[in-house]
């Protein structure tokens, strides 16, 4: 688990952790504001729980995992001329304002209303929404619609839209650990923490070390 300050790509925060949860995140920022950091605003990339954790903070939804979501429920060529309407509208979030993007969503969802509310009467005799990933991908939009263009508000100039800094830091560090493969799960985490012991110069933070194999 990795924070780094976008500005400067300097790590925060690292640790190593057998399972994803919410509290990992919360301990992470409680770790960071110990250390004596400010936090301006917090870029996240899509779990839901994490939303009403930092609700204290201007939080970011990373546009790009925005549209991995997107590209998951529609695929990359969607078929129906409203998914196709659709994702058109999503991949112009990345340049667009807030007002324009949210004006645009809303006449595609009143335009295709019936279309989404359509449904299907399966053999057992139930009934169920006929374009289902259609749906589900507009559920999502709506949760993650408040936080898309956080880093457009006044008070969070300088925010980035996207995680990209630590996304392509773990694309840096795969290479690395790719170039040895066989490494044990012990020397593979000091490999981690020399890593990034190196990009920040010798500098020590908190949690780095290796939990027992």
């Amino acid at each position: 688990l990795l924070a780094i300050d976008d500005a400067i790509g300097q790590v925060l925060y690292m640790a190593f952790i057998k399972h994803e949860t919410t509290q990992s995140y919360i301990d992470a920022v409680g770790a960071i504001i110990a250390a004596g950091y400010g936090i301006r605003g917090i870029i996240i990339d899509g779990r839901q729980e994490l939303f009403t954790a930092f609700k204290d903070y201007p939080v970011q939804m990373c546009q790009f995992h925005m549209l991995q979501i997107v590209k998951r429920y529609l695929t990359q060529n969607p078929k129906m001329i409203a998914a196709r309407e659709l994702q058109l509208i999503c991949r112009g979030m990345i340049c667009q304002a807030k007002e324009d993007f949210e004006k645009d969503y809303a006449t595609w969802k009143t335009r295709w209303k019936e279309f989404l509310n359509k449904r299907t009467t399966h053999k057992n005799g139930k009934t169920y929404y006929l374009h289902r990933r259609v749906r589900t991908l507009v559920n999502s939009i709506d949760f993650y619609l408040p936080y898309l263009f956080t880093y457009q508000l006044p008070e969070c100039v300088g925010m980035p839209n996207t995680n990209n800094k630590i996304e392509g830091t773990f694309t840096d560090l795969k290479k690395n650990l790719n170039n040895h493969s066989g490494l044990t799960r012990e020397h593979r985490q000091q490999f981690i923490i020399a890593y990034f012991q190196n990009r920040q110069n010798g500098q020590n933070w908190q949690k780095m070390q290796p939990d027992n194999p």
